[in-house]
């Protein structure tokens, strides 16, 4: 069970959040999410979650690699950032979080009551629509508000007809 959403109560607004990854579709999702936030009067919240996997490693070694994701992930969101900054003039929230994506994004989601929709992209290639995708399909990460998936096919006029 989610906590009380709050994005309709005074002082708050709703909150689209989005996953910054490198999949091709990552921009397409942003592009929706964030012409959604706009036409809504809405805020946008990027998150990019850093999979620790490869993290096993000497002490020494470990603070390097964790910084240098640390610092990937702060390039890719101030890109998007930038990129919704210029082209829409709305202001995104930037989170970086370390753990399996899927418990993050829930975690992210209990944490912040105004966040009340999940926006992620289906890829068009032959390896699926993406794991996140697939394990919303799937029913392995059933998150607790509406998850709105965005073809990555979508042009910017169509994103923009649709938002």
């Amino acid at each position: 069970m989610v906590s009380k959403r709050l994005s309709r109560e005074a002082g708050h607004r709703r909150k689209f959040l989005t996953i910054i990854d490198d999949t091709p579709e990552c921009e397409r999702a942003v592009a929706y999410a964030s012409k959604r936030a706009q036409s809504t009067s809405g805020t946008l919240v990027l998150l990019y979650v850093i999979v620790p996997d490869d993290f096993q490693h000497w002490l020494g070694v470990e603070k390097i690699m964790r910084e240098e994701a640390n610092a990937t992930a702060r390039a890719a969101l101030d890109s998007y950032a930038n990129k919704v900054r210029q082209k829409l003039g709305i202001e995104p929230e930037m989170v970086v979080r370390e753990g399996k994506p899927t418990e993050e994004i829930h975690k992210l989601i209990e944490e912040d009551q105004d966040i009340a929709i999940l926006v992620l992209a289906a890829g068009a290639g032959k390896e699926g629509p993406g794991p996140l995708v697939g394990a919303v399909a799937g029913k392995g990460a059933a998150f607790p508000i509406p998850v709105t998936v965005v073809p990555q096919n979508l042009s910017d006029e169509e994103i923009d007809s649709l938002a």
